[in-house]
């Protein structure tokens, strides 16, 4: 029989050509989806880098506010007490700054009183704390009684009757513009703890309270705080550099340059995460006053020592 000849050389060669086509084209097609997939986490991750670097000021230093409000939605951090406190939990969430409360008499003398308690002990980080509820000042890096202290030191007591009806006139002003902007019936708002005044400087960290600038929520730092309020008694870009306030969010942060008689005021839940930024200059002075919806968790005002 005749044999038969196999392809040809011209043959084998047309006919690897298309079975190595196939995988090559495979290859390409899934790389560029593996590219265009690549692309597009990068861009969404970007996205969300620049919106959460975009800063906006809420209120800048320049500006002389009577009130302005900005709405947030609210967090679910609520919910279970909405029944328990029905007249006073957030339902209108956001901040609100005014510059039209407090009068700078009233700044002035606040601030004397935060300088007394810091003449007569400090802490030895960047941030230190007068709490005239509970008598106590930084000292160190812990706290001491700020009577007992002057009394073992041989110093005068470094406040009086006046101070202390400055502050509680100064907290019942705050506490009106809390309970108006927020739609909240005055007696169902309670003072709680810790109010305090805080001064902020660009030392060394060395304390807890010194690592002011992480973000965090005041609800869940405090347990008690539904409303937090600050009162500034120093001016940004003036007395200090850096200490602006920034409320932090995936849409953009809103920023709070402090001046003088200045009270920011805000709903104290997830929907207000914020920090200070580190005082790099100078020394920042405020005020903070907190509220709760919790009868259980109010705290009285405060009175000289005896």
């Amino acid at each position: 029989a005749k044999r038969r000849k196999g392809p040809s050389k011209a043959e084998e060669r047309k006919g690897s050509e298309h079975p190595a086509k196939a995988p090559l084209n495979l290859r390409r097609r899934v790389t560029a989806r593996v590219l265009l997939s690549l692309a597009l986490i990068a861009v969404l991750y970007l996205s969300a880098v620049w919106r959460s670097n975009v800063s906006t000021t809420f209120a800048s230093f320049s500006e002389n506010l009577t009130v302005k409000f900005q709405a947030v939605t609210c967090s679910n951090d609520y919910i279970n007490e909405s029944h328990l406190f029905p007249e006073c939990v957030p339902r209108r969430c956001g901040r609100v700054a005014s510059d039209s409360v407090v009068t700078p008499e009233e700044v002035t003398k606040l601030r004397q009183i935060v300088q007394n308690g810091m003449a007569l002990s400090r802490s030895s980080g960047g941030a230190s704390i007068l709490d005239l509820h509970s008598g106590s000042v930084s000292h160190g890096e812990g706290f001491v009684n700020t009577y007992k202290f002057a009394k073992k030191n041989g110093v005068q007591y470094p406040f009086n009757e006046e101070d202390f009806q400055l502050y509680r006139q100064v907290k019942d002003k705050v506490h009106t513009l809390v309970s108006h902007q927020f739609a909240v019936p005055p007696k169902h708002l309670y003072l709680t703890h810790p109010t305090f005044f805080s001064e902020m400087t660009d030392r060394e960290a060395r304390t807890i309270h010194d690592n002011y600038w992480q973000i965090h929520v005041d609800k869940e730092t405090y347990g008690s705080f539904h409303y937090t309020s600050l009162v500034y008694l120093s001016d940004y870009g003036q007395d200090f550099e850096g200490g602006r306030l920034n409320f932090v969010s995936d849409a953009g942060n809103a920023t709070v340059e402090p001046k003088k008689g200045r009270i920011v005021s805000f709903t104290s839940g997830s929907e207000n995460p914020h920090h200070v930024e580190k005082v790099m200059r100078g020394v920042r002075y405020a005020l903070t006053v907190s509220f709760s919806c919790d009868p259980a968790k109010a705290i009285e005002d405060p009175r000289p020592a005896a």
